[in-house]
Parts: C-alpha cells; structure tokens; sequence
C-alpha cells in the first residue's frame, strides 16, 4: 500500500523540532463519521516503514468500526520512536497540538506504546484524546470490554456452529493471558468452559492461576494448538494464524482478541484455508471492537452501563457475519468486509460535534 494507490482522505506528516516528535496521522474514511484510532509509539526503522503500518492500520479502523454500529470512521497514528526513550510530556504536548489541528476529523486513543496516562498529557492540548483515565474524565482501561466482547462473539460461533450459545463442556485454549485474556479465561470459567492456556509471561500465567487454579497450563502455542480445542483464542500477537498453525489446529472455532490475526489475506489466503479445513473464523476486528465501542462512548460522556450493553451486541454481529458468509459461499473475513463497505458507502450522521470538520 502506497500513497498512490491508497484510498485515504487525509495522510498527515508531523514534525515538531522542540520536542524531536516525528509522527504521522492516516485518516482513510470519514463517511460515517470522525475518523477514531489509537497511536502507537514505536521505533520503526523508517518513514517508509511507519507511512505502510499507518496505512494498514487506519483502513482496518474503518472497517472495525463500521462492523461495530459505530458512527465513526477510521483512523491511525504513529510516533516513530522508542517509546522507552523518546518519550517525554513535550513531546505527547506536540502530538496533542497536532490531533487538535485537524478539528476533530481524527480521534485518537491508546495504541501499542502508549498508555492512559500518555493520553491525559495528551488531551491537555485536544478534545479529541479518548482512552483517558477516570480522574481526568475518561474510560479507563478498556481490556473488560474488549474481553467482553471476544466473548460474545465465542458464544456467537458456538451458535452458528453447534446450536447453542453455551461453552459449557467446551474446551478453550487461549494464547496470551494478559489483561484481555485473563478476564476472558473468567467469563469462560463461569460459562463452564475448560480453559487452557499458554503465555510467554510466567509472571502472566501465575496471576491467573492464581485467581483460577482450575485454570491448565501448556508449555507454548504449538502444544496449546495442537491440542484438542473446540475453540481457539489468540490474544496476544499478531499473525498468529500461519499456514503452519491452521494445518495444525484441532478447534473447529477461532475467535479471539489479537490484531491482525491472518498472516495472508485475499485468494488463497489464510481466511480461505481455514475455511478449507472446516473451521470458523470469527474476524478479529469484529470481536475485539470492545475497546473501540469503550473509547467511543468517552466522546458521549462515558457510561459503562451503555458501552458495555453495546458490547454485548457484537454476539449478533458476529452471527450476522457467520449467517452472510454461508449464504454468500464466502469466508467470514469476505462476509465482514462486504458488510462493512456497504456501511460504509451508505453514510452516516456520525458523531460530529458543534465546530468539527
């Protein structure tokens, strides 16, 4: 993906000498509304680089938040640099003035190296920085419902596929029990699931089993897969469905919260090989849209109640998605799409506020 031959509206350069900030905002579709998306902060080893990755990612906000009902576009931002290092209060300022220039076409949130705490430095320069903390009139942390809502779409898939929303007797493996998948290993509990799980991070896997110690625990990803699963949860990095890893899987579902989970998209990608071997993919962006729904409620005034009601709905968005690739003979990552861009296209009031644009 390149300038020329991306479908953005806007892509912003942004360079502050004071604070050494070197950021850049993409902002691929305003139809529906303000273009919302986090920022992350990390050392890309070049413009090229950062420009591919804000591209990508703000097009993938478009479609997640579309999927989500929500009246919103999508967006993205990035801060070269190492956030370790690199970051400092003047230069999250900057970033902020910045945001604020655009008036309120791009919202911005937390992303990979950026924290709650970056974002109320933030909006000490923008209205348009969500992802703050409860003191400063934010949302907080958003893993409860993006949890939530991973969930949701679990007990969609068992729908689809099994006729019944329970996962109780059903065996889920999670990869990745951070703050997302330790509150999802809960929910699941509760539903009467089997729950195993895997974490580089034994400091991770101590927690939970410390909260839940009838929790099991794999040594890594190949033997979580490898496993017999009804439903596998990647909630830690992205790409994490190699072709390596389809062919390996026992579940008949996959739903889970990391980003960017298919390692090749389009014809003969890993959507279609999954489909192949008879398993069914709840889209990424569809199921993990909790946090985006969270940080959109923010720009209303933050109602947990509210945003958490409209996070359960992603149960019926997910069987709409799974229901419209059947009919359609498609996978569900094309049914999701297409449903998207027909949002998309139709328009929509979106949340503009008096003096945007």
């Amino acid at each position: 993906m390149t300038l020329s031959t991306t479908d953005h509206e806007q892509v912003v350069f942004c360079h502050d000498r004071t604070s050494g900030l070197r950021a850049i905002i993409g902002i691929h579709d305003t139809r529906l509304g303000p273009a919302l998306g986090g920022t992350r902060f990390h050392p890309y080893a070049s413009t090229d680089e950062a420009l591919q990755d804000v591209l990508r990612l703000s097009r993938g906000m478009s479609y997640k938040n579309a999927m989500a009902g929500l009246p919103l576009g999508g967006g993205k931002a990035v801060i070269i640099g190492d956030p370790a290092r690199d970051k400092t209060p003047e230069l999250l300022r900057a970033y902020g003035r910045f945001v604020e220039s655009l008036g309120g076409r791009y919202v911005t949130a937390c992303d990979v190296g950026t924290y709650v705490a970056d974002m109320d430095v933030v909006a000490e320069e923008t209205r348009w920085a969500t992802g703050r903390s409860e003191s400063r009139g934010g949302a907080g942390d958003s893993s409860v419902l993006t949890a939530l809502g991973v969930f949701q779409g679990q007990r969609a898939a068992a729908q689809h596929l099994w006729g019944d929303p329970s996962l109780g007797g059903r065996t889920v493996g999670i990869a990745g029990v951070g703050k997302v998948g330790r509150i999802l290993a809960g929910h699941l509990l509760a539903d009467g699931a089997r729950v195993v799980v895997t974490d580089v991070n034994s400091a991770a896997i101590d927690a939970l089993r410390a909260e839940h110690p009838e929790v099991e625990v794999v040594s890594d990803v190949t033997a979580l897969t490898g496993s017999a699963l009804d439903i596998y949860a990647p909630c830690a990095l992205g790409g994490a469905l190699d072709d390596e890893t389809v062919e390996r899987l026992t579940a008949k579902v996959v739903c889970g919260a990391a980003n960017n989970q298919l390692v090749t998209e389009g014809p003969g990608g890993t959507a279609e090989r999954l489909r192949s071997r008879g398993i069914t993919y709840a889209p990424d962006f569809l199921v993990n849209a909790g946090g985006v729904i969270q940080v959109h409620d923010e720009l209303l005034g933050f109602d947990f109640a509210r945003a958490m009601a409209q996070t359960e709905g992603i149960y019926e968005h997910t069987l709409e998605v799974l229901t419209t690739a059947d009919a359609q003979d498609v996978t569900p990552a094309t049914a999701a799409d297409r449903i998207a861009e027909a949002r998309m296209a139709a328009g929509g009031p979106g949340t503009w506020l008096p003096g945007d644009r």
